[in-house]
This record gives C-alpha cells, structure tokens and sequence, in this order.
C-alpha cells in the first residue's frame, strides 16, 4: 500500500485554519483507506524524507511548494500560485474581470468531469477580526440558477485551459452589482472547504481523496443546511 504524505507549508499551525483541514483530510483517507495512516509533514522536511515515486502519494495542501517538487499536480500548482498572471488569463480569455472575493466554487473534477458543490461564503455573522484561524465559512449559499450556470461555466473554460488533473478545486471569486469577479483559484480543498464537513455527502476532503486514487464519485448532496 503506497505512503501518504499529507504536504503542509513551512509556516504549518496544528491550531489554525490548514490545521483544521489537514485533520480533515486525514480523517477522509482514514474512513476511506482504513489500513493507510497518512501522515502531515512540512514542506521544509520533505528533503530528509525518502519518497519513492510510485510507492508514496503525495498531497500538497499548500502552495508553498518548490518548484521540483514532482507530483501530478506540479503545474496547477505553478499556475495557482502565479495569482496575477491566472487573473490575466481569465480576464483575456473569458472577458471576467479580477476582483477580492468572498465566495468559493467548489469544483470536484473527476476523470469522468466535473461535479459542482453549492457555493461557500464567508459567515459574517461569526467572522472574528481576532485571528484568521477564527474565521467561518458557510455552506450552502444560493445563486440563482442563471448565476450558477455563469460559474460552472467560467469554472469548467478555466480548468480546461489549464489542463487540470482529477482533484477538489474551489474557484474563489466575489459577486457584486449583478457582476462576477474572478480571484484565485485552489487546486485542493482549502479552508472554506471545511463548512463541507457534515453538511454535504461526500465532503470535499473525502471528494479529493477519491480523485487523487481514481475513486467514483457519483453525486454530492447536501444532508443538513
């Protein structure tokens, strides 16, 4: 059974938000692969480890990767990173236009294509200036059907483009005066991805483990708002 190396950045908090998530994706291989005990390591102690390519699976839950970092996801991961030169490219190629965003498209790409999750907004009612780890996201937030087929669309031309592998992404973008406006895109599930857990089936943590080990995924629903 190959090794599972839950990839986390230099600057890693077990108490902070990619805290959360890297326990919930280890929570995700677990139920899924009982017999497979992924572990979290640092990006910086990756050199000291010995990975064998086809015996270790690697899950980069952060951006902050080096460059020879070789996986399925290297270039996505690049193209990600590069935050100014993807919002050209939407903006040239689709004509949408770059703007902060508070909304999260959850994209679940499987080898047989996409399946869309229900849009995750900030909680504003629980947000906390105190400290980024505090921050709350909720699931679902409703669009209109119009609105939903605008991001599924602009979501489906961006992957495409960019020749994206099996995997969770969330497409961040914000949504005012009747206009969307395009962030970041996340080749894995991050942060807002945890207001997934417990209300939709799978969740998003569990939808990227099967992408990543060519699981089916059938449908996602939304079990409790």
């Amino acid at each position: 059974m190959p090794k599972v190396l839950i990839v986390m950045g230099a600057d890693f908090d077990a108490v902070s938000s990619e805290g959360r998530i890297a326990e919930a994706f280890q929570r995700a291989i677990a139920g899924e692969s009982p017999l497979n005990s992924p572990e979290i390591c640092l990006i910086s102690d990756l050199s000291s480890i010995a990975i064998a390519p086809n015996e270790t699976i690697l899950c980069p839950l952060t951006l902050d990767i080096p460059e020879t970092l070789v996986f399925p996801g290297q270039i996505i991961y690049q193209a990600c990173r590069d935050i100014s030169s993807m919002r050209d490219r939407v903006l040239n190629q689709f004509g949408t236009v770059a703007g902060v965003g508070n909304f999260w498209l959850p994209i679940v790409l499987t080898a047989k294509g996409p399946i869309y999750g229900e849009v995750i907004g900030l909680n504003r009612n629980k947000l906390s200036s105190e400290s980024i780890s505090q921050i709350n996201y909720s699931m679902p937030c409703h669009f209109s059907d119009i609105w939903r087929q605008k991001l599924y669309k602009l979501g489906f031309n961006l992957l495409q483009i960019l020749s994206a592998p099996p995997a969770t992404y969330l497409m961040q973008f914000g949504f005012e005066d009747q206009k969307i406006y395009f962030d970041r895109l996340w080749p894995f599930p991050a942060a807002p991805s945890i207001a997934s857990v417990g209300v939709q089936f799978p969740d998003l943590f569990n939808c990227h483990w099967y992408c990543l080990t060519n699981l089916p995924i059938y449908d996602m629903q939304i079990t409790s708002n």
